[in-house]
């Protein structure tokens, strides 16, 4: 009786509905437990896992990589070039000098101050528009497929402020001096410097001092046969005065532009080994550049015709790069103050945009005789020029 009585308890409190329910709660608990730490355990090991797995492959690879690998590989683990950082811009001394007559040594320098002035003037908040924020968080860094040759001190800046309007143009807004004094850091190195850029949009940079350097050609034509070149023009007799105004600016105790035109002034001799005539030679340079690439892939642009009609001459840079003419007239206004068009909209800006204060400079007094025996000087290398390029520039 006793046995049956305390089983009859014990029967009754296990199967109450209270008991039944903590049971089954503790049972749902445990098995939460259960789970939550098998998870936790399984998420720790994953690294090692993938890790190991792909060790394994590396393991595996490792041996099959040929010496040239091997050597790719070790050129990644070395210590990369020194980050480019560009001072110069629009303004660049030529590669071809002459020590005894080119009395500013330290002219590049000078260069340097007034192109870090020329940035600083130029930058702005920008308001990016999808297109430009998309392009600049998607596409790749690709090699230049144009670029801006030269001149120096014949628009090449306002050349690239207004292309770079164009949705499909990307372009370095300083200038790499890749060809002409980085090019022993490589393309790799080249390459990062340029923008990204999405299916069908070009590529640019300028640097006007690679017209005149003689390596150049070569080296461009290395980097791709298929380059478009783009050539800013000027009356050399005016780049030549504007040449010496830059430097003048900063330099102001240099000697008078008379001075520095001839070596005798009385047998009225030119010195061409003064950067600012020698660079004016332009069909001497031009053969330069023939020698690798065809006049078909050059583009001659007019500094003047920049000035007076830049819808005009951007047009024809849009069809020499195959692209739509998307820049027109509406995009300029003129302005009277500084004599050369502005944008009324820049890019990535909402805001009307004028080059800086380095442009536009008002040219010193030259005596209108050395005006006139430089024109007669430039007279028969421009008429060779305008029969290589097969047009009249109007500088004479």
């Amino acid at each position: 009786m006793e046995y049956s009585l305390l089983f009859h308890n014990l029967y009754a409190f296990s199967f109450s509905p209270v008991k039944k329910k903590l049971l089954l709660l503790c049972i749902m608990f445990l098995l939460w437990v259960y789970m939550v730490y098998s998870c936790v355990g399984y998420c720790t090991t994953m690294p090692s896992l993938v890790v190991d797995t792909y060790r394994g492959k590396e393991t595996e690879s490792a041996g099959k990589r040929t010496a040239g690998g091997r050597a790719e590989l070790l050129s990644k683990l070395l210590p990369r070039p020194q980050k480019w950082v560009d001072l110069e811009s629009d303004y660049d001394e030529p590669s071809v000098r002459t020590a005894s007559r080119d009395l500013l040594n330290n002219e590049i320098e000078v260069d340097r101050v007034d192109d870090w002035d020329e940035i600083r003037s130029e930058q702005r908040s920008p308001e990016p528009s999808a297109m430009s924020s998309f392009s600049n968080g998607s596409g790749s860094k690709k090699l230049p497929q144009a670029i801006i040759i030269g001149v120096k001190k014949g628009g090449t800046r306002a050349l690239l402020e207004f292309l770079r309007v164009h949705p499909d143009i990307r372009a370095v807004g300083a200038e790499p001096h890749f060809f002409d004094r980085n090019y022993d850091n490589g393309l790799d190195w080249y390459r990062d410097l340029m923008p990204k850029t999405l299916e069908g949009q070009i590529t640019m940079e300028k640097t006007p001092s690679y017209f005149v350097t003689k390596e150049a050609p070569a080296r461009i034509y290395a980097m791709s046969p298929e380059t478009r070149l783009i050539v800013v023009v000027r009356d050399p007799v005016t780049r030549a005065i504007s040449d010496y105004t830059q430097t003048l600016s900063k330099k102001p105790d240099i000697p008078t532009f008379e001075s520095l035109t001839f070596k005798n002034r009385t047998t009225g001799l030119i010195d061409t080994s003064w950067s600012a005539v020698q660079i004016g030679i332009y069909a001497k340079h031009l053969d330069n550049w023939l020698q690798y690439f065809p006049m078909r892939q050059i583009l001659f642009v007019s500094g003047e015709r920049l000035i007076s009609d830049p819808a005009g001459e951007l047009g024809r840079v849009q069809d020499f790069l195959g692209l739509k003419r998307i820049i027109t007239d509406k995009h300029f206004y003129f302005n009277q103050t500084k004599g050369f068009p502005c944008l009324k909209k820049a890019e990535g800006s909402s805001k009307p945009h004028c080059l800086g204060k380095t442009k536009g400079r008002t040219h010193p007094n030259i005596d209108p005789e050395v005006v006139q025996r430089l024109r007669d000087f430039y007279r028969p290398f421009n008429m060779k020029f305008y029969q290589m390029t097969g047009h009249n520039f109007g500088w004479d």
